[in-house]
């Protein structure tokens, strides 16, 4: 019996390996192809012709206007929402997908879901639907730029509701009584021509056709009270000869990569540059293509206004002239590099940021601070608040890491005009939540979104002004788009941190105000850190310049008034610096502070939150420039 037992006992032990085995077996395969999803190719495609088409109605639902990755999108989805679309594209381009695939920028920055995964499972990705068709076929955090322009093609040549106009010149909207009806253009044999449309949705990089209507818009930082600084513009340049050796030799020197992907080498910052007020480096992004050839982002040309051709060709001419020095400094001083040749420069500029239009709705830091979602959310996202340097003197930052915030369809929405829609990265964004809004995915999401939108407008016989007030109709349309495969639900996640501090009101406006700045762990902020005088002054000085009409400025300087970055602050000094810089240092005989609570500048309950009166914080800081933004500019961020 004890033998029986022994047998029933082993033959259970071995069972239980085997399945044990099986786990780890099947583990190990989901995590393999977790990490190595890409699908490299050592031989490049050609690429494929994109031919217009010959036939052009004088009519159609919609027109999309440009075919960068967000209008591609849009006009997909319009078209198989039984939309007859007109997709056209205003530059001399050969092919589809616009900035990734012409102006080479083949690294995604995703928007990740804050709900935690398991070790073997990838991230999940907040915007699905039809970018995750397209995300699929591209194989990749990184991609080859001839093949993702080949799927786009293949996508819109699979919509018989699409027909395609390419190089067309002089596009104009053509508006009556405010609404966007249709658009005006010359073709590529010069004849004008005339197409009534519907809906018309605007995915030029710029805002384009929405600026020509009317539309009314900010430019770079405007919106912030420096609308002549805007980020730096970017030349990617190529490199050939990467074998699997080499690529896995950049991999040893990198900070992080995946099978198509590295970051890192901050090192190349060091870059001497032969025109060091225009032109840098940064640490490199590196994106492998098909075949042997890497492409490099990295470079920055500063000075650039890419609303102005002439200054467009400009930059184009100064990164293709530093583009070989650049090269000849990584084989220089990175191993990896020697036996790497250079292959060129994009054909057009990466651009991050020009025009941001007004609309139904404004997305704020705040919202993507709070982590906000909304009744009207079209798409999501969760990138960092990447802010690009302005010039060659000044870093770039990232302002903060959210975990996830929602895209409102209002802020598709132009304001004063009807009949057409804004896509992409020149929506209806502030300037600085702008830097995680402009990444690409949520754009396509956003196209995706005004494609669906023309569908229900058309049938409902609404404006899209209407339908953006409506919740019935909002929450159609957001049914609808899930019925397309898209993901509009938020996640739950615990509030961070920084949220349930006592000085978060006064965070928000000094982030919004790009006074200070959380970084990627969202830190950086050091709320309970002591603060010093001279780093209150220069705050002070920033609230100047964004409020110049409100707020007066006297010319002092903080080495006049004798404060230094380690001289403690105080409630009282706070008070006397905010009284001196403005103008106002004899305006009572009472306390600096308490002349400030009798001029309704702070407020008393402000003064009552210091925990100590003899060595303020940075938050408690930030809580006198809420009060001064609130009160004296008449401004809140909530």
């Amino acid at each position: 019996m004890h033998q029986n037992k022994g047998k029933r006992l082993s033959w259970l032990f071995r069972i239980v390996l085997l399945c044990l085995g099986m786990l780890a077996f099947a583990i190990f395969i989901t995590y393999s192809m977790r990490t190595e999803r890409s699908s490299y190719k050592p031989v490049r495609e050609a690429l494929e012709e994109v031919q217009s088409s010959t036939n052009i109605k004088s009519q159609y639902d919609v027109i999309v206007v440009g075919t960068d990755p967000e209008g591609v999108i849009a006009a997909i989805s319009a078209a198989r929402n039984d939309l007859k679309v007109l997709l056209i594209e205003t530059r001399e381009r050969d092919r589809l997908g616009g900035l990734m695939t012409i102006g080479w920028l083949n690294s995604l920055d995703m928007n990740i879901s804050p709900k935690r995964a398991w070790f073997w499972q990838s991230p999940g990705q907040l915007n699905r639907g039809i970018f995750i068709e397209w995300y699929k076929e591209i194989r990749g955090t990184s991609f080859d730029v001839v093949h993702a322009a080949n799927v786009f093609h293949h996508m819109v040549q699979a919509e018989p509701n699409i027909d395609l106009l390419m190089n067309v010149k002089q596009a104009m909207p053509i508006v009556n009584n405010s609404t966007v009806v249709g658009m005006s253009f010359d073709t590529v044999a010069g004849e004008r021509q005339e197409v009534a449309a519907g809906t018309v949705i605007d995915a030029t990089q710029d805002a384009d056709i929405a600026a020509a209507a009317g539309v009314p818009y900010t430019v770079g930082r405007g919106d912030i009270g420096e609308p002549d600084v805007q980020m730096a513009v970017t030349l990617v340049i190529k490199l050939n000869g990467v074998t699997n050796e080499a690529w896995e030799a950049l991999q040893e020197d990198a900070e992080g990569y995946d099978s198509r992907s590295i970051w890192g080498y901050p090192d190349a910052r060091d870059y001497e540059s032969s025109k060091p007020d225009r032109v840098r480096m940064r640490s490199l992004n590196i994106g492998r293509e098909d075949g042997d050839s890497i492409l490099i982002n990295s470079m920055q040309i500063y000075g650039i206004d890419p609303l102005d051709p002439e200054s467009l060709a400009e930059g184009l001419k100064l990164g293709e002239e530093e583009a070989p020095r650049i090269v000849a400094y990584l084989q220089g001083k990175y191993k990896p590099f020697k036996e790497l040749n250079y292959a060129g420069v994009a054909p057009e500029l990466y651009v991050r940021e020009t025009r941001h239009i007004e609309g139904e709705y404004r997305l704020t830091l705040v919202d993507v601070m709070d982590n906000r979602d909304h009744w009207d959310a079209i798409s999501y996202g969760s990138y960092e608040v990447d802010i690009q340097s302005v010039d060659a003197k000044a870093a770039g930052a990232i302002m903060m890491n959210p975990k996830q915030y929602g895209v409102p369809f209002r802020s598709l929405v132009p304001l004063k005009v009807d009949g057409l829609l804004v896509v992409g990265r020149s929506a209806s964004f502030d300037s600085l939540p702008h830097g995680s809004a402009r990444v690409i995915p949520l754009g396509m999401a956003t196209g995706e979104a005004a494609g669906a939108a023309a569908k229900l407008i058309k049938e409902r016989g609404i404006t899209f002004r209407e339908l953006s007030r409506s919740e019935t109709d909002i929450a159609d349309l957001r049914k609808h788009l899930e019925d397309q495969g898209m993901d509009l639900q938020m996640e739950k996640f615990a509030a961070p941190d920084y949220t349930k501090h006592k000085d978060y009101a006064g965070l928000l406006t000094a982030t919004s105000l790009y006074i200070t700045i959380g970084g990627y762990n969202n830190d950086s902020w050091a709320l309970d850190k002591e603060s010093n005088s001279k780093r209150f002054f220069n705050a002070l000085r920033t609230l100047q310049k964004r409020f110049p009409d409100s707020i007066q400025q006297v010319k002092i300087s903080s080495s006049s008034l004798g404060l230094t970055s380690d001289q403690p602050l105080s409630a009282e000094q706070s008070a006397e610096i905010i009284l001196k810089v403005t103008g106002n240092s004899d305006a009572s005989s009472k306390t600096a502070m308490q002349t400030l609570v009798d001029m309704g500048w702070i407020r008393a309950t402000t003064v009552e939150g210091f925990e100590d009166l003899n060595q303020l914080t940075n938050g408690d800081t930030f809580m006198l420039i809420r009060d001064l933004v609130n009160n004296v500019a008449g401004v809140t961020y909530e």
